[in-house]
């Protein structure tokens, strides 16, 4: 690696956990080192969301996605702003009403404690599984631009993160998200300029060119929707039931609007990263299909073909930034992991009986474990963003169903509950052995779990009756 390239990612590496570090007297209580006094701007937790949910792996599979293929991954993020509006009106009023820490102390008023802490449970091992896949899809791209192992890049990234995450809460998180989003941004704009500038075509030559290929298909029709992630059906409905739980009932993605001012700033950051997100997704999709030009549809391993660009294309000190720009977009969302999985364990475990600096401890053990986690996985066949979206949609259903059940005016055996989200959750084991895409693992299971339970309270109340 250059020495250019070094400096300007060692300056991020070093500045990121200074200005945790100087924020640290900010948080006098939990409530600030989670919730950072309730005061952010919107935009800022707008941004703040789009770069945690796609954090590295927006850099190096979506690009491979159209390189591969075409478009079509853009149908998921049309199914993600109609989520996020069901979002703003469905749960968000009710997340400001009562004024929780963690929502999934909604789910405690609804039922107990108990259930409210099996709910956590689910989620902390949700994000421990699929943080585990973005960290190691940080941990590809650093080795292969830098030539450190993976171990190192696990290490040197984990305690970087760790270190401003530990000291700043979630006011340093969100402010560094934000300065993030807008570097791994300027990344994908960047590339897209040099990739521009090696084509020897016209723009609408470029255009055509790709189109003639059917590179830029945007929408699939053919096929069996049950079985495609990507038919326009399924991507869809996938896309709509996977934002609603993802930013609904993950807390991670919550925790960013509860931090804003009010109801209506927090349904401007969901709303708005919906936007936010189908836009960046455009940039890193055409970036993977000037790569395709340039490179002349050559065979390329997996989740390879944008750092090959990089290497191969882009000069030093812009490889550098571009670099920087990818450690950024992992940090964001190892650090937003990390205060979240701590909120989760101080108010719905603990049941807020924790200091904050007790509250900071737990933060660097979760930092730890992250970083353990990291180091379990490895590459698989498949593109890393879709592993990582399969991870979270095994459990999104049973959550969301909960949630659902708590909007029931019902009186509920508390027995049923954790039957309907155990239940639900072996069922999406069934529906993927049986061929079904997992865009539509969320709606079917979370269906499952409010009919299991609401059936079972019925038949009983039937018994009842009858005796």
């Amino acid at each position: 690696m250059h020495w250019i390239d070094f400096l300007i990612i060692s300056f991020f590496i070093i500045g990121f956990p200074l200005y945790g570090y100087l924020q640290r007297k900010r948080n006098k209580t939990i409530e600030d080192y989670f919730l950072g006094g309730r005061n952010i701007p919107w935009y800022v937790a707008m941004m703040s969301i789009v770069a945690t949910e796609t954090s590295v792996l927006t850099f190096i599979s979506v690009p491979g996605l159209s390189y591969s293929g075409n478009w079509t991954f853009l149908q998921l993020s049309l199914g993600y702003i109609i989520g996020r509006l069901g979002v703003s009106v469905l749960l968000l009023p009710i997340y400001f009403e009562k004024g929780v820490i963690s929502i999934y102390q909604i789910i405690g008023m609804r039922f107990n404690l108990s259930m409210q802490r099996i709910s956590s449970l689910v989620f902390l091992a949700t994000r421990l599984l699929a943080d585990g896949v973005r960290f190691l899809a940080t941990a590809v791209i650093v080795q292969i631009l830098t030539g450190w192992s993976i171990f190192s890049s696990i290490f040197i990234i984990g305690c970087t993160t760790l270190i401003y995450s530990f000291f700043g809460g979630i006011r340093s998180i969100l402010w560094i998200d934000f300065f993030q989003f807008i570097l791994y941004l300027f990344g994908g704009l960047t590339a897209i300029i040099i990739g521009l500038s090696y084509v020897e075509l016209s723009f609408f030559d470029l255009l055509s060119y790709l189109s003639n290929r059917e590179k830029l298909q945007l929408f699939e029709f053919s096929g069996n929707p049950i079985g495609n992630s990507y038919h326009f059906v399924s991507a869809l409905i996938g896309g709509i039931f996977l934002s609603l739980a993802s930013h609904g009932i993950d807390h991670m993605m919550v925790q960013r609007v509860l931090s804003t001012k009010n109801l209506i700033s927090a349904k401007k950051a969901m709303i708005g990263s919906g936007i936010l997100i189908l836009f960046q997704f455009t940039i890193f999709l055409f970036v993977g299909s000037l790569i395709f030009i340039l490179m002349g549809n050559e065979p390329i391993e997996q989740d390879r073909e944008f750092t090959t660009f990089i290497i191969e294309y882009v000069p030093v000190g812009l490889r550098g930034l571009l670099l920087a720009g990818a450690i950024s977009a992992a940090m964001s969302t190892l650090s937003s992991s990390i205060n979240s999985l701590t909120t989760s364990t101080v108010v719905d475990i603990f049941d807020k009986n924790s200091s904050l600096k007790a509250s900071k401890l737990i933060s660097l053990l979760w930092g730890i474990v992250l970083m353990i986690f990291a180091f379990l996985f490895d590459e698989t066949n498949s593109s890393i963003i879709e592993v990582g979206l399969r991870i979270a949609s095994f459990t999104y259903g049973g959550l969301l169903g909960l949630f659902f059940l708590s909007k029931i005016n019902l009186k509920i055996n508390p027995l049923y509950p954790p039957l309907g989200l155990v239940s639900s959750m072996i069922l999406v084991f069934f529906l993927d052995s049986w061929g079904f895409a997992w865009t539509w693992f969320v709606l079917i299971s979370s269906l499952a779990n409010v009919l299991l339970v609401v059936s079972l309270q019925q038949i009983e109340n039937s018994l009842i009756s009858k005796s």
